[in-house]
């Protein structure tokens, strides 16, 4: 989220999260004023490779509730993050971009220091690149922690996030996919949601 006005019309949906992007390189980077929003509202900051003292700042200016780590932070950083944020908290996402190929082994030393999991398209952005990776290979995950999808998700998913939804309580498993992450498939321009496309989405969903 970018524009204060769009923030709050948005904020009527009540999603769970609301994103709020601390990296420079990109089009939606936000450096403005939140208005007031519910406070059921989580609000998530995004940051990408930052050091502990910017996102520590970032937390204190605008009372973030979660942050998403969308670049190559190590375990240590994150367990790190984790204990400086522990009083407040802060929930910690670790975003993994994902391709064909992708090793859940990687994600193992992150278990005991994050409480989330997001998996993302790799492509060449952070994020935000608007394209779906193949959904298939969630089967194979092996955790136990809970998950967001992302990746370029829009309403003609909802099938397959009901089949996936489907797959994951059939096996036991039914609160592991715990969140959908949505952005650029209902923008009418980076950081501008269109309210009405996500209104619609969250209905049929």
């Amino acid at each position: 989220m970018k524009h204060p006005t769009n923030i709050s019309e948005l904020a009527k949906l009540q999603p769970d999260y609301m994103g709020f992007i601390f990296y420079e390189k990109t089009a939606r980077y936000f450096q403005g004023e939140i208005p007031e929003i519910p406070s059921e509202v989580k609000k998530t900051g995004v940051f990408v490779d930052a050091d502990i003292d910017y996102i520590l700042k970032k937390i204190r200016k605008y009372d973030l509730n979660a942050l998403q780590l969308h670049g190559n932070e190590s375990p240590e950083f994150c367990g790190e993050l984790n204990t400086l944020t522990r009083e407040m908290k802060i929930e910690l996402i670790k975003v993994f971009s994902v391709k064909e190929d992708f090793n859940f082994e990687q994600i193992k030393p992150y278990e005991a220091v994050v409480d989330y999991f997001l998996f993302d398209t790799k492509g060449k952005n952070k994020g935000g690149n608007g394209i779906t990776f193949n959904w298939e290979i969630l089967q194979d995950y092996p955790s136990e922690k809970p998950f967001f999808l992302s990746g370029g998700i829009g309403p003609e998913h909802i099938k397959n996030i009901k089949e996936l939804q489907e797959y994951f309580r059939d096996n036991g498993k039914k609160d592991l996919l715990y969140a959908i992450d949505v952005n650029s498939k209902f923008e009418d321009e980076p950081g501008l949601k269109n309210v009405e496309k996500l209104k619609e989405f969250v209905k049929k969903l």
